[in-house]
């Protein structure tokens, strides 16, 4: 390596030192820091939830194509510790997030669309946490979903800490949809879930936080923190998400003190990002952006996500084209 090459990683390293922190500061939760899921089997990671059962541990799962499998992986080290089979449902068919109940237990979105929100339903599966953790088969219960709307994508599912209600958000690049499910899913027949409101952004995921009090969501780019005022949810801000490869789940820690983001792709790193007014656990009142401004004045939300998005990567890809002209001429 010449120093024209030297020189240009140099100014990178210095201008990658120089950027502000966007990790959250925690109080010693167990994952708060972040960790890399090792499994070779996990390549699509597109839901994620802290056990409540189990401190430190995280549920996980793959995408389509995988089978009624999760995935509990030890967060200290990465590695999975157990591996749940799901019986007394049907292939899943585009599983997308997984939330978790008051009653302790795991909700199971297969609630994506690979064909533009063109089937006609979808389904959720719902089972109880393991009390142990090895590898095991676990019985769910299966529920047919349906909108009042008609067929919608979506990727994020979220269920409420206190009431238990359940709730999707549809995914759509000009913003999506806040859909409510019954007040008691029904297994016997059909689950018709209603838009009781609007979400400014292209979702992949979303999560409440253990009070109950904030809806935090997220997508390739960016994120949005909603105070949930009732089932009314008041915007807050933006939430200083990391540029991920395919960026496709998210959830708070136990105690509520951070949200952790995880991609796709293989050995796939979940990283941690703060929490706008602590979620409900005495937080130190940043603004959701970091940035120091008051939270809910950043405009359009899903413009200013699709920009900052397109303008890092613009950046990365000038970065990559520069070093291969550069390595040419050396």
């Amino acid at each position: 390596m010449r120093r024209s090459l030297a020189l240009l990683v140099g100014a990178l390293l210095a201008v990658v030192l120089a950027a502000p922190a966007v990790a959250a500061d925690n109080d010693g939760a167990e994952g708060a820091d972040g960790f890399t899921i090792k499994d070779p089997r996990i390549t699509e990671s597109s839901g994620l939830v802290a056990s409540r059962a189990h401190p430190g541990v995280y549920w996980t799962h793959n995408d389509s194509d995988d089978g009624a499998f999760l995935y509990a992986v030890d967060s200290k080290t990465g590695e999975t510790v157990a591996t749940v089979t799901m019986t007394g449902v049907g292939r899943p068919r585009d599983v997308e997030a997984i939330s978790i109940g008051p009653n302790g237990h795991l909700y199971v979105g297969d609630i994506g669309d690979n064909l533009g929100g063109t089937w006609d339903h979808v389904w959720i599966y719902e089972l109880p946490e393991p009390k142990q953790l090895k590898n095991q088969t676990v019985r769910a219960t299966q529920y047919d979903v349906k909108y009042a709307d008609g067929a919608r994508d979506a990727e994020a599912l979220m269920v409420h800490p206190k009431t238990g209600r359940v709730y999707i958000v549809s995914k759509n690049e000009n913003g999506g949809g806040l859909y409510e499910g019954p007040a008691q899913l029904s297994a016997s027949g059909v689950n018709t879930f209603k838009r009781v409101g609007d979400i400014d952004l292209w979702v992949t995921d979303g999560a409440f936080s253990p009070d109950g009090e904030q809806l935090a969501v997220r997508g390739y780019f960016g994120g949005i923190a909603y105070e949930w005022n009732d089932g009314k949810p008041k915007r807050q801000g933006r939430l200083s998400v990391p540029l991920q490869g395919q960026g496709e789940s998210m959830t708070y820690t136990p105690d509520g003190s951070t949200l952790l983001y995880g991609s796709e792709g293989s050995e796939s790193s979940v990283e941690p990002g703060n929490v706008p007014g602590g979620g409900g656990s005495g937080g130190d009142g940043k603004s959701p952006s970091g940035d120091g401004s008051s939270a809910g004045d950043d405009g359009d939300g899903l413009n200013a996500d699709v920009k900052t998005g397109a303008i890092a990567l613009a950046v990365a890809l000038a970065v990559i084209y520069g070093l291969k002209r550069l390595l040419r001429r050396e």
